[in-house]
């Protein structure tokens, strides 16, 4: 992933709180939001790491902020697994975890959420896993979410079926976070 800027402007935030810029300035110069100016310019620059406390503070979503950790949308019926995944994901490798329960809040979450990695229970409620992923490998915004099916099944040849169906990767349950981890790893572009 590509490593976030550590500081902002006034034009960047206000795009990525989907606000005026001149909203972002009021926050500024009445100290809400932590920031610096230009020496002799009237500029202000915003430290990444403020502005994430801030958004935190004000329950703005994070949504709009690349924080350069890899986002990770779990589409599980199952709520004990669900839960025990997005739990150790979040802990073990320090992935941004949002958790999506059916194939159709899937397809709103990777709308909001823009995960790097999708994680479907192929067995989804709804329209199921297999169509689901036939359907977003053809929307050109998920051209670029890894996708890791989640599987009872781990007979010989299953993998390939998926693969053949439009995952990238395939879990079988049961499985340990760490092994998640390491699927998830090798899916995603390794940096040059």
């Amino acid at each position: 992933m590509a490593r976030p800027k550590d500081v902002l402007t006034t034009g960047e935030v206000a795009k990525i709180c989907n606000v005026a810029p001149r909203t972002v300035s009021k926050w500024f110069d009445t100290g809400k939001l932590r920031g610096y100016r230009i020496p002799g310019s009237k500029d202000r620059r915003i430290p990444l790491d403020q502005l994430v406390r801030f958004m935190r503070d004000h329950e703005i979503p994070l949504n709009g902020l690349d924080t350069g950790m890899t986002r990770v949308l779990v589409v599980e019926a199952d709520r004990d697994v669900a839960d025990l995944l997005s739990d150790g994901l979040e802990r073990e490798a320090n992935y941004e975890v949002r958790l999506a329960r059916t194939a159709f809040e899937a397809g709103a979450a990777t709308q909001s959420f823009k995960p790097h990695v999708l994680l479907m229970d192929v067995e989804v409620p709804g329209i199921g896993g297999r169509e689901a992923i036939r359907t977003m490998r053809s929307l050109p915004a998920c051209s670029g979410i890894k996708m890791i099916a989640l599987t009872g099944s781990s007979r010989p040849g299953d993998e390939e079926i998926l693969r053949q169906e439009g995952y990238d990767a395939a879990l079988a349950k049961p499985f340990d976070v760490a092994r998640a981890v390491r699927v998830i790893e090798a899916s995603l572009p390794q940096p040059a």
